[in-house]
């Protein structure tokens, strides 16, 4: 059986090339499951899946944590809050959560939460696993905690932390978690299969993340250990001081993301669980009406998609580029154009929407590649919908 035989669902005539991009991937030996779905002008023109999950076929249905491209429906929320006039981007934070002020905190907008300007993508305290899932321990040593820099005057990758601060805020003004309010604002009209909390009934249906393979070149190798060392910024804000695991070999981030205990708790950066119909569906309500519904106006994206934070960030040392929320077009997440919104995560998936292009763009895959961003996988998807377009 060759790799397309194992590819299913339906393309418009007029996206042939993506599908064909989609048969690449598997050809050339960079996925083992994947899915891929693409909304234009509200309606789904792509629907793509194959491969395997786990022991079994990749199915129409089969669900897939997604690490930080979570962060994009976080961002989501809040903006669907900040329309409602319920959230106030430029207010500060502890104007919704007090306790928030302590350490010289008190003047920090939540707009600095939202772009990674904020100085908290580490935390003080040394918590347990149990401590980090029970999600209370967290928010308050985040409360508690100095930031590493004078808040808005650099930004950097609040890769795990980002989640905590942005829902702490959308409790702090609705009474419920941030994802019980996606499940009942923005999920549940929607119709999508999209989880910040996984139910155990649906365990059953995702597919387990398989660990990035290290690189070939030895070079590489020993560059990427001296930089991901154990006390390093990088490691500890993806890891919350190793509570999560460490990288590479057992008891890695793959593995710890594959328990039934990071599924079913609330990391609003990074846990959520999804197919990709649903985040291409979900993108793409931001920008068109979707059977009627529409979450974002015109207005609302405009705001959101302008640039707050650019340049090298001191976490993941490279240039990063964000709005309030989203990852922003760039070298280091090459979207579909100077529109386009939305987030990667660690591994290769991606979801997006480009109000100029009328699409809604959802990419997730089981094995995972080394980066956190830039996949080779998604863009060359990315470059196939653009030549279709």
């Amino acid at each position: 059986m060759t790799a397309t035989d194992s590819i299913h669902g339906h393309v418009d005539p007029a996206f042939a090339a993506v599908e064909e991009a989609f048969a690449a991937n598997f050809a050339n030996g960079l996925e083992s499951g994947a899915a891929f779905c693409l909304y234009l002008d509200g309606k789904p023109v792509v629907d793509l899946w194959g491969g395997v999950a786990g022991d079994a076929a990749w199915a129409e249905d089969t669900l897939q944590m997604v690490f930080s491209t979570t962060k994009g429906a976080a961002a989501i929320c809040a903006h669907l809050l900040a329309q409602q006039g319920r959230l106030d981007f430029d207010a500060p934070v502890a104007s919704y959560w007090p306790e928030f002020a302590a350490e010289g905190k008190g003047e920090i907008p939540v707009r600095w939460l939202m772009c990674h300007k904020a100085g908290l993508p580490v935390i003080d305290a040394q918590l347990t696993f149990e401590e980090v899932c029970a999600i209370t321990p967290v928010v308050a040593a985040l409360a508690a905690s100095k930031p590493i820099w004078e808040p808005g005057t650099k930004h950097g990758y609040h890769a795990v932390t980002y989640g905590w601060l942005v829902g702490e805020v959308v409790r702090r003004i609705t009474g419920q978690t941030l994802g019980q309010f996606f499940a009942s604002s923005i999920a549940a009209p929607l119709g999508l299969e999209f989880w910040i909390g996984l139910p155990e009934s649906e365990e059953h249906r995702v597919a387990p993340l398989l660990p990035a393979p290290e690189p070939d070149d030895p070079a590489i190798r020993a560059l990427v250990a001296s930089i991901m060392t154990p006390d390093s910024l990088v490691v500890r804000a993806l890891t919350i001081n190793g509570a999560l695991g460490t990288f590479g070999g057992e008891g890695g981030m793959a593995d710890v993301f594959n328990s039934r205990a990071i599924h079913a708790t609330e990391m609003p950066a990074a846990n959520g669980i999804t197919t990709a119909r649903s985040l291409a569906r979900l993108y793409a309500s931001t920008v068109s009406s979707v059977d009627g519904i529409r979450l974002l106006t015109p207005a609302t994206v405009e705001a959101a998609i302008v640039e707050q934070a650019c340049g090298p960030d001191e976490i993941l040392s490279v240039e990063s580029r964000f709005g309030t929320g989203f990852m922003l077009n760039g070298t280091l997440t090459p979207l579909l154009g100077t529109s386009s919104f939305g987030h990667a995560g660690a591994g290769g998936s991606l979801g997006f929407a480009d109000p100029d292009a009328g699409i809604g763009f959802g990419y997730v895959m089981s094995q995972m590649s080394g980066g956190l961003t830039n996949d080779p996988r998604a863009n060359s998807l990315v470059a196939a919908v653009r030549s279709c377009l």
